[in-house]
């Protein structure tokens, strides 16, 4: 006696069920792989998402022509929109008595006692005036260069940085001018660069003429360097090397309140400006700068950069 109609048509179903015969309406349909294994298939959209993540974090390797335009007209661009910025010597003032009157209520106002200290060292001081003159450029410059040579895949990540810090700089120059403490008044702090007549800074003499001197906060030199400190930290393979990536911006902040050219909140600004730059181009390519591959296309042989561990947790994810 066979079985009867409706339990026959249940069995059929649930074995063409099975077998992955039906489809069900949606973004895709459920695909049965041997051994159990299913996958959803990607509709054209979501498969172009993925083309485009998969892209970000496998960056094309820069076009030197490309990247040397791309410098050099952005560095014009910074240099025209800074010193077109109005010389609005009384708010510069007035914003520079808060920050020194702010400075000595949580006592670090300590700027210019560092500058008289430093300034009767003569040797000393014209070094560093030297140094905040040229390294600013040379460093910076340097290590985009070993970036495009030697690690091309991250790159364009490491450059967006430094463009974003740059761009934020500029709202902040516009937005709140700054006297620097070498011109604050009443500020009794030495022009270390007017007293000792060094060349090639623009801070004082007749470069002051062509560059905006009120233009101090943030300070680039403390965003720039810390920028060169963190990725000669983070990518570089000797020791001693790291360890003079980190004491560069280390040295880049005594030597700006040593020639009072900025205050520590200076310095502040150009760390949080820098913050943001790292931010956005983690969201453009949806991981940390130095977690990007060495080299493009993704095949990269190099051991994992190492970064703390909160880089790497996903958001909400618990770290064991």
């Amino acid at each position: 006696m066979g079985e009867p109609t409706e339990i026959r048509n249940a069995s059929a179903d649930r074995a063409a069920a099975a077998r992955g015969s039906g489809s069900v309406p949606g973004e895709g349909r459920t695909v049965h792989r041997p051994g159990g294994a299913t996958r959803a298939a990607q509709t054209p959209a979501a498969a172009l998402r993925s083309r485009v993540r998969e892209q970000r974090r496998t960056p094309l390797r820069p076009r030197l022509w490309f990247e040397l335009a791309l410098i050099g007209f952005s560095y014009l661009i910074y240099s025209m929109v800074r010193n077109a910025v109005p010389e609005q010597e009384k708010a510069a003032q007035q914003h520079a008595s808060w920050i020194w009157h702010f400075e000595q209520h949580l006592g670090i106002a300590v700027e210019r006692s560092v500058n008289h200290g430093v300034n009767s060292v003569g040797w000393l001081i014209v070094g560093m005036n030297y140094y905040y003159a040229t390294l600013h450029f040379i460093v910076t410059i340097g290590v985009l260069v070993w970036l495009y040579r030697s690690h091309p895949g991250r790159y364009a990540a490491a450059r967006s940085v430094l463009f974003v810090t740059t761009g934020i700089a500029l709202v902040g120059f516009y937005f709140f001018p700054l006297a620097p403490p070498r011109l604050m008044t009443g500020g009794n702090f030495v022009d270390t660069v007017y007293v000792h007549h060094t060349w090639g800074s623009l801070a004082s003499g007749a470069g002051a003429q062509v560059s905006n001197q009120f233009a101090a906060m943030p300070s680039m030199h403390i965003g720039w360097s810390l920028w060169c400190g963190l990725t000669i930290f983070f990518l570089a393979r000797r020791p001693w090397v790291r360890a003079l990536g980190l004491a560069y911006p280390l040295a880049t902040l005594m030597v700006i309140i040593s020639t009072a050219n900025h205050f520590w909140m200076d310095a502040v600004g150009g760390m949080v400006c820098l913050a943001v730059g790292f931010t956005a181009s983690r969201a453009i390519y949806h991981v940390w700068v130095y977690q990007l591959p060495r080299v493009t296309g993704g095949a990269d042989t190099e051991a994992p950069v190492t970064v703390p561990e909160q880089w790497t947790t996903p958001v909400g994810a618990t770290r064991h």
